[in-house]
């Protein structure tokens, strides 16, 4: 009898520890890292770790703002200087830092740990414009010059987080009634919209059998397009066009969400990410530079160069005119559309 009792306190037990010891990760639905560094986490926690994918970065923090009572994750990685402002005013946060590593100096957060970082730009397919003897366009006014006519597909940015980074970048670069006049002009000079960067990239663009030899992607795509490549390639097939205007530097980072059950765990987590092995795996499984200063990058990182410069509104803009900023532009380009 005493066997059994102390049997099934000890199974009781076991059960608490392992509930006990669940950390529920947050994360946007692009979130990768491979099985062998998660094992490695739960390893060295004790910790089992629950992913939650969100759907896309907005998304995901509008079920973090609408579960804020009961909250459905300990940490959340993802959030970006995008939605930050939103993140901090709706209280969904625990303000989190990091003592692991240094971050690079334009990789900032408020309020949460940077994690990567990179750049939305326009991507060009390189031997379209060989071919077609048209000069790579020089600003972004030459976009809607006559001569780039139907050339340019990009994400609509109420439903694309490339797309509204660009818009962001645009706004910045050229000023508010600025940008929106010249986006008037693209929409007049056959501008395609794609719901999402994977419509744009795989489906309009010229590289991936599309009609539009420009696309708004990432700075570090043609380092993607070497590396997924079935043939050894010596150079990308595409390439950065880092336009003045056209350039948005994102940051993502990880904090822990208020109220979660795990904040030592999800503590943990945090500081996890900031280690060199995640910041060096991040690098080929989601795109992105490593925001912890010093850690080499991947070397197929050489088809893709940093862009010289970027163009961000500031972040107290970012929170209180995005939502009138897409808008304004969903009015003008789309309901306006030819």
């Amino acid at each position: 009898m005493f066997k059994k009792t102390v049997l099934l306190l000890a199974l009781a037990g076991a059960s608490l520890t392992t509930l006990a010891a669940e950390l529920r990760v947050m994360t946007h639905s692009s979130f990768s890292l491979p099985k062998e560094r998660i094992a490695e986490f739960e390893k060295q926690s004790g910790a089992k770790l629950a992913i939650i994918k969100g759907g896309d970065a907005g998304e995901m923090l509008n079920k973090l703002i609408l579960t804020r009572a009961n909250p459905v994750a300990d940490v959340v990685y993802g959030i970006d200087n995008t939605l930050i402002g939103k993140a901090n005013a709706a209280g969904v946060l625990e303000a989190t830092s990091s003592k692991v590593g240094r971050s690079v100096a334009a990789a900032s957060l408020p309020g949460a740990v940077a994690i990567d970082y990179g750049y939305v730009t326009l991507n060009i397919d390189k031997a379209w414009f060989a071919g077609s003897k048209l000069p790579l366009p020089a600003t972004l006014d030459d976009l809607a010059k006559p001569a780039y006519k139907d050339l340019l597909v990009v994400e609509n940015p109420a439903t694309s987080s490339p797309g509204l980074a660009f818009l962001l970048a645009t706004i910045a670069g050229k000023g508010e009634e600025g940008a929106f006049q010249w986006w008037g002009k693209l929409r007049d000079n056959g501008l395609k919209v794609a719901k999402g960067w994977s419509e744009a990239y795989y489906t309009d663009f010229t590289r991936n059998g599309g009609a539009r030899p420009i696309v708004v992607s990432y700075a570090t795509s043609p380092a993607a397009e070497v590396f997924y490549s079935k043939e050894k390639l010596a150079e990308s097939p595409t390439a950065n066009l880092a336009l003045k205007g056209g350039v948005f530097m994102q940051v993502e980072g990880v904090a822990k969400v208020k109220g979660g059950q795990q904040p030592a765990l999800a503590q943990q987590f945090v500081d996890f990410l900031r280690g060199e092995a995640v910041q060096k795996e991040l690098q080929t499984s989601m795109w992105m530079y490593p925001a912890v200063a010093g850690v080499a990058l991947a070397p197929v990182f050489k088809h893709a160069a940093q862009p010289a410069s970027f163009s961000n509104p500031d972040l107290k803009a970012m929170q209180h005119k995005t939502a009138a900023w897409v808008s304004r532009w969903t009015r003008l380009v789309i309901k306006n559309a030819p």
